[in-house]
């Protein structure tokens, strides 16, 4: 059956403020694919594409203002891949993101072969995690 998987779709993140998110990934390096909307019985939910790291994150507005409606998963996180994990966390600070959740990015080399990483929260609340392989 894994014949028939393409690759990752998208990664799909609740927000109370769409413009707002668009604004922050935009800041950070990724760019509006596509926006939509959707009419549903409690109202209309927003929806937009956003091309970041690769992949494609799905930015969703839910109808009155709830972040995570009743009955709907969760992500913990989501990893993107870099280079150099220290030169992509400086270009993140340069851009005014301050909410790295260490001071420091974590080396752990017995993991998974050995990594680093360090995380960064999004405007809803969201973890990235910017991730090395050594």
């Amino acid at each position: 059956m894994k014949e028939m998987y393409k690759g990752l779709g998208h990664i799909a993140i609740y927000t109370v403020d769409m413009d707002g998110s668009i604004a922050f990934y935009e800041k950070i390096g990724g760019s509006v694919y596509k926006r939509d909307a959707v009419d549903t019985p409690e109202g209309e939910k927003k929806l937009a594409l956003v091309e970041f790291g690769g992949f494609l994150l799905e930015l969703i507005e839910p109808p009155a203002g709830e972040l995570v409606p009743a009955g709907e998963g969760s992500i913990p996180h989501f990893a993107v891949y870099v280079d150099d994990l220290d030169a992509a966390a400086a270009a993140i600070k340069a851009a005014g993101i301050t909410t790295f959740m260490t001071p420091e990015k974590k080396v752990l080399p017995n993991t998974f072969g050995g990594l680093q990483n360090w995380f960064f929260t999004g405007p809803s609340g969201e973890e990235i995690e910017l991730l090395q392989m050594l």
